[in-house]
């Protein structure tokens, strides 16, 4: 059901009548918190108030921390070194002065190329489904 700009996923067991009134009803399992957040967007759409950012909506500075990592390990999995992937990240401008073994951006690189490489071995959907159980049926 598109409402406020959001589009809000419903289970209804039949269509009510119009002007009805809809009883909500929540299971208490490990997703509850997740739940209860999409209902009070859902609450904030049918009052015309602003929703706020979605409950799975990832930070913008983890969105892109997880977005380097994986062009990271990309540049890593072609065998391009340290330099070449730090590079390619942040620019040549950025290294070329530098003395580059003692380079912050030489850590950041590796450690960014570690965190790319967990990523691959947890398949990234894992790791970004915030603690959500594989198996859970909702």
């Amino acid at each position: 059901m598109p409402l406020g700009g959001a589009k809000h996923r419903l289970w209804l067991s039949k269509l009510p009548a119009g002007g009805s009134a809809v009883i909500l009803d929540l299971p208490v399992d490990a997703n509850s918190g997740l739940r209860l957040q999409a209902a009070r967007r859902f609450w904030l759409a049918l009052e015309h108030r602003p929703l706020g950012t979605p409950p799975l909506a990832l930070p913008a500075l983890k969105r892109r921390r997880l977005i380097l990592a994986l062009r990271a390990l990309d540049g890593w999995q072609e065998g391009n070194s340290y330099r070449q992937i730090a590079q390619g990240l942040f620019g040549s401008h950025r290294i070329a002065g530098r003395g580059w073994k003692t380079d912050d951006l030489r850590s950041r690189t590796i450690r960014l190329v570690k965190l790319g490489q967990r990523l691959m071995r947890l398949r990234c959907r894992a790791f970004l489904k915030k603690g959500r159980r594989r198996n859970d049926s909702s």
